[in-house]
């Protein structure tokens, strides 16, 4: 299950606020959210905590919770590659992992650059895990998307 993402003016409404203060809580760190481009997207995680809604905590044999923030940037992408290489990353992102520690991940294309982002949150071993799989489908010409992205 993929954590739910908001947008500023998502969040705005959400809790009846100006979207300049939503900015406003970003930049001072009030509020934690992920920078895509020129967006800002905020986790529901992040959202509750600002609210005082609380969530469970996550339950670890030792030590404390761990979780991993990425953003993986692929130049030369059109938007057909795109669609196939988000829908490839969230069925990866979505499956074979545990529950309670479920990946989130957001996909962004630039259509004027040719540019994908791709933002993923989540447990250390479930992130470098995609990020093989990222690696594997983008290895140049042995890669699942040769010839559909080009190595700039």
């Amino acid at each position: 299950m993929k954590e739910e993402m908001y947008s500023v003016e998502q969040v705005a409404e959400l809790l009846g606020l100006h979207v300049r203060t939503v900015r406003g809580y970003i930049r001072s760190g009030r509020l934690a959210a992920v920078r895509i481009g020129k967006q800002y997207r905020i986790a529901r995680a992040d959202l509750d905590a600002l609210t005082g809604r609380s969530q469970p905590a996550p339950t670890r044999a030792v030590g404390a919770s761990v979780e991993v923030s990425s953003i993986v940037q692929i130049d030369g992408v059109d938007r057909a590659a795109a669609d196939r290489l988000g829908t490839l990353v969230l069925a990866a992102a979505n499956t074979g992992h545990d529950p309670a520690h479920p990946l989130r991940v957001q996909t962004v294309h630039d259509e004027e650059r040719h540019r994908m982002k791709i933002v993923i949150l989540g447990d250390a071993a479930a992130t470098a895990e995609l990020l093989r799989l990222l690696d594997a489908v983008l290895d140049g010409d042995n890669g699942l998307f040769a010839g559909e992205v080009d190595d700039a």
